[in-house]
Formats: C-alpha cells, structure tokens, sequence
C-alpha cells in the first residue's frame, strides 16, 4: 500500500477487493457524458470561462503563471453548470412554456455570467488553500499550487481569489448577490473550521459530519442554483426548492468524494488520495467503521487511527474490507441524491431541469 501523502492511486480498490460497481462510467465516458449534460449552457460556460480569465489577470508579469494555473484547478466548472441550468430551469418554470424543446438561452444575461464566475473563483480559493492543508500534490491531473511553486504562494492565490470573487459580485446593482456568496463563503470556512479542529475526533457522530460537509461543501453547490434562480426572477419558492436541490446534492457529491478517497484509483480521480485519513479527518466511511458491530474491529480501527500518518492506510484497508463502510457510504450518498432530484420534481419539464437530474445522477456514480 502506497504512502497516504503521496499522489499515487492509492486506494483500497486496487487491492481488487470492494472496488467502486462495474456499472460506474469510466473518467473518459464520464467526462463525454457530463459534455452533454453540460449542452443548454454550453456557449455560456465559455463566457464564464472568458471572463474567468479576463478577471485574473495582472499588470505584474511574475503573477501571470500562477493565475493561469489556478483556473486549471477548479475542473467540472459544477458550480458555474449549477448557477446557469438553474436560472434556465426557472425561465421554463415561469415561462410554462408548451415545448419542453425550446431554447431558452437567451434567458442567460451579463449577472448570470459574472455571478457564475464568481463562484466558480470562491471555490477555487477554497481548492488551492484545501490542497495545502492537505499537503496534496495534484489535482485535476496537474500539479497543485503549493506543489508547482510553495504553500505561501498558494494561500495568497486563494486569498487574492476570495477578493476578487467578491469585487467582482459588488459590481451588480443589488448587493443581494454579493451578500448571499459572502455568507456562503463564510459557511465554507466555518465548515472547514470545523473538520480542522476535529481532526483525530473519533467520537464525532454521523450527524456532525452531515453538518460539517453541509458547510464546507453544500453551501457553495446551494448558493449557486439559488443565485441562478434569483437572477431569473424566480419566486421564494423557486429559489428555496433549487436550495434545496443545491445542498443535497453538495452532501451526496461530499459523500461520493469521501468514498473515493478510500476507495478511488488516483490515475482517474486525478487528485492526491488518501489525505483525508491521513490529516485525521474521520469522514463517513470510518464513521461507520468505527460503529462496528463487532467491537474486535472497532477496536482496531481506534488503533489504526492513532498510528502514524503514513501507516493508518494500511492498517484501515483489512479492517473496511471486513466492514459495510463502503456500501452503506454509498448508500446514504444516494440517498441525497433522490432528495435533490426529489426537490425540482415539480418544475417544467425542460433540457435544463433534465441536465439538473443527470448531475445528481453523477454525483454519485462516478469514479473521478
């Protein structure tokens, strides 16, 4: 078993044993796929990507390169997806238009593209600064800031993210947006606050968990199908059930993303595995490993996790193999992903609000 710190595929799976289900795309047909799902906003997440780059940029020629390789980190552009398929969803929804066929592009204007750049910058700040806590060395398949240039380079990239990010909200005429990614903002690091201090923790109970990942991950996803709703004139209750569906499925994608830590390939994640366990962070799967019924394995697992960093990876894998972790992981993982889909049940039928299911479909069943 490889060393948890490193950025080799280390991952219980490899041993050939509990690997992800075979039905699980594969990265290639994951990506082709998520491309179509991706097809309402397609000309629009180009917008987002130019103005992306059009926000970072500097008079100081040595900041360039450090600027440009951050936009490479933030990956799916999810966030950004989630902010424009639903401001297209409530079009539709108000709209109650006959044909669920109709292009309603045109429902995408100049805030949609800067909020949604906005958060596509908020959490690439939180990556950057993620990945230095975490000592990671790749992300993305490309190697991370602080391992590229240093971890001080990396903590002020995401500092200067964060500053942007809200500029650039402050520029709409209503503040509504801008205070809305502030506290989502806030909420991140309140979250990430939270797993830090907890860190060795191994009393913390599921519940405490959901809370922590609630922040530190489902806020932003939250945030960003409320703002595309918002900015579409979409009423409170528009705006609350894309909330909704924002926040369970940033719990269900969390879940997943706590699975593949333990049970992912690195060569297709394309990120360092293996950190959460070894930074102490008692994610879902040890939860449940550690509530062993039989309490012979439990106890193991108490000693596994008090070893040494880069000995807990080998000492945890027998121990998970022998336990439901992985399964039942999975299966409250899909168990929010039916909660969000069930969220915008009731809105138009339209490629929007279809792209919006299939998300909460991958967040799941993927492998990267």
């Amino acid at each position: 078993m490889a060393d948890s710190s490193s950025s080799s595929s280390a991952g219980i799976a490899r041993n050939g044993e509990k690997a992800a289900p075979s039905s699980i795309p594969s990265p290639n047909r994951a990506a082709e796929a998520m491309a179509r799902v991706y097809g309402p906003i397609a000309k629009h997440l180009v917008d987002v990507d130019a103005r992306l780059h059009l926000e970072l940029q500097s008079q100081y020629e040595a900041l360039v390169p450090v600027l440009r390789h951050g936009t490479q980190l933030g990956g799916k552009r999810l966030r950004p997806a989630l902010l424009l398929l639903s401001a297209l969803a409530t079009s539709r929804e108000l709209a109650k238009s006959a044909d669920p066929t109709a292009d309603e592009s045109d429902a995408i204007g100049e805030d949609h593209i800067v909020m949604a750049t906005v958060v596509e910058m908020v959490h690439t700040a939180t990556l950057v600064h993620d990945d230095v806590l975490d000592k990671a060395d790749t992300r993305r398949h490309v190697p991370t800031i602080n391992a590229r240039w240093n971890d001080d380079t990396s903590i002020l990239l995401g500092d200067y993210l964060f500053a942007q990010s809200f500029y650039l909200a402050a520029t709409l005429s209503s503040t509504l947006a801008c205070r809305w990614v502030g506290r989502a903002a806030q909420r991140v690091c309140e979250g990430e606050l939270r797993q830090i201090l907890g860190r060795d923790w191994l009393d913390i109970d599921e519940e405490t968990y959901l809370e922590i990942i609630r922040g530190k991950t489902a806020e932003l996803t939250s945030v960003s199908c409320r703002l595309g709703a918002q900015l579409s004139d979409g009423d409170e209750s528009l705006v609350n059930a894309l909330g909704v569906y924002g926040n369970d499925l940033g719990i269900a994608f969390q879940i997943a993303d706590d699975f593949l830590d333990l049970w992912g390939d690195g060569d297709q994640v394309g990120k360092t595995l293996g950190t959460d366990l070894a930074q102490g962070k008692i994610t879902l799967p040890l939860i449940r490993l550690l509530r062993h019924e039989n309490t012979s394995i439990a106890s193991q697992a108490v000693d596994a996790l008090r070893a040494a960093p880069q000995e807990r990876m080998r000492l945890i894998a027998p121990l998970l193999r022998k336990s439901d972790a992985g399964e039942y992981t999975r299966d409250v993982a899909d168990r929010y992903r039916r909660s969000a889909i069930a969220a915008i049940d009731s809105l138009a039928p339209s490629p929007a609000l279809e792209s919006l299911i299939r998300i909460a479909d991958f967040s799941v069943d993927r492998r990267f």
